[in-house]
């Protein structure tokens, strides 16, 4: 779906979001909704006082259109944690995917060709899941089929081509020619952010010297709803329980396979023949799994931890994959992105609850500000833990590895430490 606007002035919006994908298109939805319930007349006693006049006019521009080659909805598979399943159904977006969401029930953690082992439980926590995965090219599609609902004008497929920051707003110029005016700009265009290089924001990267071989794989057992974290001398080897599709027995499992390697041998591996990659890959994990009978589509791309140390500037909000990319030990990208749509939500909801009128600059120095203080902790935490867990156990190093696993046991010996642990990993903070 695209929305076209043609004349020679340009179209204001409140909030432009560049950027469609996973973090994008949750936040244009989220905004819909918030945009709705402060339109009526709310009886909640934080919010009895806001009331909207007229609708947030919300703008969401993404260059292609949700399908298996858009590379945010690609063929990969992602885990959300609880935590984020818990602000996806309050955003009401949840119940839209949940038919395609695969329980995570157990997880289980070891250290290959060492003691070190634990596992995560859903059932000792009072849960039914420790979290869910799903396949972003089918999550894509719902999406956008939701969008199309809503009350967002959606530019798509749309390019911005030009990025002027005013006084009071940005002025965008998109590939059709039409142009846009924002209070508010909101990059959510991941990686390799077109808004952050049109602004000129620095990033910081951490490189690991590691490639990921991603590809969905099938075993001769069912996986009864385990994923697995298996730690390797080359690094993190990850998969996740994903749904069967017809064609796959009963009696096998589909995983969705991430594996960190030296690029040289990423490089290989991703290009081998299937009996020389299942072969490998059977070597790097073990027989926890049963055998890997067969491997689809493989892809790879170098991890990198790279980061802005401000995800933010004049009248700009960085969220997700454009403020943060992660690599995918422990699978908290998505999950952190996540929290930062919700974190620009709240702040915007209690900016109109502390108002009470429409009269806000929904750009203001004051919103960008609370929105950065708001995200902080969090991201600073996450960041500094993902890269202690990558380089603690992509290290051979006898000390590291010595401790790593007597950390990994004493979380099996001493359950009541895996409370914490196992919050963190479902996104609670």
């Amino acid at each position: 779906m695209t929305t076209a606007h043609t004349t020679t002035q340009p179209l204001a919006v409140d909030i432009a979001i560049v950027g469609g994908a996973m973090a994008g298109a949750t936040l244009a939805l989220g905004l819909a909704q918030l945009s709705a319930t402060l339109s009526a007349t709310l009886s909640s006693a934080t919010l009895s006082s806001a009331t909207l006049a007229r609708p947030l006019r919300i703008a969401l521009i993404e260059a292609q259109v949700a399908n298996n080659n858009h590379p945010g909805f690609d063929a990969r598979s992602i885990a959300i944690a609880h935590g984020s399943i818990f602000e996806l159904t309050r955003l009401g977006i949840w119940p839209k995917l949940q038919h395609l969401g695969t329980a995570i029930e157990n997880i289980h953690v070891s250290d290959r060709g060492h003691f070190g082992m634990t596992e995560l439980n859903a059932k000792p926590l009072g849960l039914d899941a420790l979290g869910q995965v799903v396949e972003l090219a089918q999550v894509g599609k719902v999406l956008f089929d939701e969008l199309a609902k809503s009350s967002v004008s959606l530019f798509c497929p749309a390019k911005v081509t030009d990025l002027q920051a005013q006084t009071d707003g940005h002025l965008l110029t998109l590939d059709n020619g039409t142009q846009l005016h924002c209070q508010l700009l909101v990059a959510a265009d991941g990686a390799n952010s077109v808004v952050r290089q049109h602004l000129q924001q620095p990033t910081e990267q951490v490189d690991f010297d590691q490639t990921a071989v991603v590809a969905n794989v099938i075993t001769d057992q069912p996986h009864q709803h385990w994923a697995y974290e298996r730690f390797t001398q080359t690094g993190p080897l990850a998969l996740l329980p994903m749904k069967s599709v017809p064609s796959t027995p009963s009696t096998q499992a589909r995983y969705s396979l991430v594996w960190a390697l030296p690029p040289a041998k990423a490089d290989a591996l991703k290009n081998t023949d299937k009996a020389e990659f299942l072969a490998a890959l059977q070597q790097a994990f073990g027989h926890r799994v049963g055998r890997f009978i067969d491997v689809g589509q493989r892809a790879s791309y170098p991890l990198t931890l790279s980061y802005m140390p401000r995800p933010i500037y004049h009248r700009c909000i960085f969220v997700g994959n454009a403020a943060q990319t992660l690599h995918p030990i422990a699978g908290q990208g998505f999950n952190l992105g996540l929290r930062d749509v919700v974190g620009l939500l709240k702040v915007l909801e209690h900016a109109f609850s502390s108002n009470g009128s429409t009269e806000i600059d929904l750009g203001s120095s004051a919103i960008v500000h609370q929105y950065l203080a708001a995200r902080q902790a969090d991201r600073d935490s996450t960041l500094s833990n993902i890269e202690f867990l990558v380089r603690g156990f992509s290290n051979q190093y006898w000390p590291l590895v010595a401790g790593r696993n007597i950390g990994l046991r004493l979380l099996s010996w001493l359950p009541p430490l895996k409370r914490p642990v196992a919050q963190t990993a479902m996104g609670w903070r």
